[in-house]
């Protein structure tokens, strides 16, 4: 299957995937909702889960879905395992929807035009925090739910509850070096080197690029350690390479490609340009980006951004982007069998040359 059949093959699931969100709600939401004791926190939860899990890419749910199809043998692909594919894929949204709630609190982040974070709506503020928990809490009830109950018992609810509970850890680790290494107001460009910069992007964004397909893989009965190892091998360098593509488009993408106004400079990330900038830095260049970096003005981001295009970081990403296509796909020549490759060079073509 090549690339554009790979895009398709997501375009051709997403709808199925968003129609699949309503059976997700009426699960959680449907039998609690008229009682005395809880209705009321129901129907906020079913707020939340309207307003936070709905209207972005679905990309790690779709992985879920299309990985499942690859991996799921064509006698056993039915409509039960399409609705255990959409599931999953839901669950995996879930916890993506409760690290952003809580990303944008942490990080103050301000919103798309004409948009407003959960955070921002009048008379939320911190309380937010607790919906954040609720989306989490979500997942396991779930889990319970599709894998324990009488007649839809599942041997795979353990290693389920591990593979989520395992991706949350190392995310939350990953987001704590991410604040210890960049926290608010206080500029420290000596934190920002590449050892460090790879630690945040291992845990708090390689690590989840794992789980999707980890968790069709599960469901498809696949559970060996091995196999289990070589994927994570492929997708922890795929999980880098989508991060840094993230940092570049973050202040070289097009907003009105990407949806999203980039922000890294004036957030005092640790990004990968900034690691790349303060790598090859002259003491005069380096006072520049002390100076200016992590600010809001305009006018100093414009100087940060002027070192970096003094540097060509743009020729430098590109070069970057061939060498890691070209070494992701030696990685899934060496360990993607007895699994199909197709999975992971899907998954690959998808984010290669990316634009948003």
């Amino acid at each position: 299957m090549n690339g554009d059949q790979k895009s398709d093959v997501y375009a051709q699931g997403k709808q199925d995937f968003i129609q699949h969100f309503s059976q997700i709600v009426r699960v959680l939401t449907e039998d609690e909702m008229g009682y005395s004791e809880t209705g009321d926190a129901i129907a906020q939860l079913k707020e939340v889960l309207e307003y936070n899990a709905i209207g972005g890419k679905y990309h790690q749910g779709l992985t879920v879905l299309v990985a499942s199809r690859e991996l799921v043998e064509p006698r056993k692909q039915d409509a039960e395992s399409l609705q255990r594919a959409l599931t999953m894929g839901w669950f995996v949204e879930l916890l993506q929807a409760f690290f952003l709630v809580a990303d944008d609190i942490m990080d103050s982040s301000l919103s798309p035009q004409g948009q407003i974070w959960w955070y921002q709506k009048p008379g939320m503020g911190l309380d937010a925090i607790n919906d954040a928990m609720l989306l989490e809490a979500c997942i396991y009830h779930l889990l319970k739910l599709y894998s324990t109950a009488p007649g839809l018992e599942q041997p795979y609810y353990l290693d389920l509850i591990q593979l989520f509970l395992q991706s949350s850890y190392q995310t939350d680790i990953g987001q704590t070096l991410d604040l210890i290494t960049a926290p608010q107001g206080n500029v420290g460009l000596g934190r920002f080197t590449e050892k460090r910069y790879k630690s945040i992007v291992k845990y708090k964004a390689a690590f989840y690029s794992y789980l999707p397909v980890a968790a069709a893989m599960y469901i498809a009965g696949i559970d060996g350690e091995k196999n289990h190892a070589n994927a994570k091998k492929i997708l922890l360098d795929m999980g880098e390479f989508f991060q840094i593509q993230n940092d570049y488009l973050d202040l070289f993408g097009d907003p009105s490609v990407t949806s999203k106004v980039g922000a890294d400079i004036q957030d005092n990330e640790c990004s990968w340009l900034v690691v790349q900038r303060l790598q090859q830095a002259t003491p005069e260049q380096y006072q520049i980006l002390k100076k200016n970096y992590g600010q809001k003005e305009a006018k100093k981001v414009a100087q940060v951004k002027a070192l970096y295009e003094e540097l060509d970081l743009p020729a430098v990403f590109l070069q970057y982007e061939e060498d890691s296509y070209s070494h992701i796909m030696g990685l899934i020549e060496q360990y993607a069998a007895p699994l199909t490759p197709a999975i992971f060079l899907g998954l690959l073509r998808k984010i290669y040359k990316q634009k948003k």
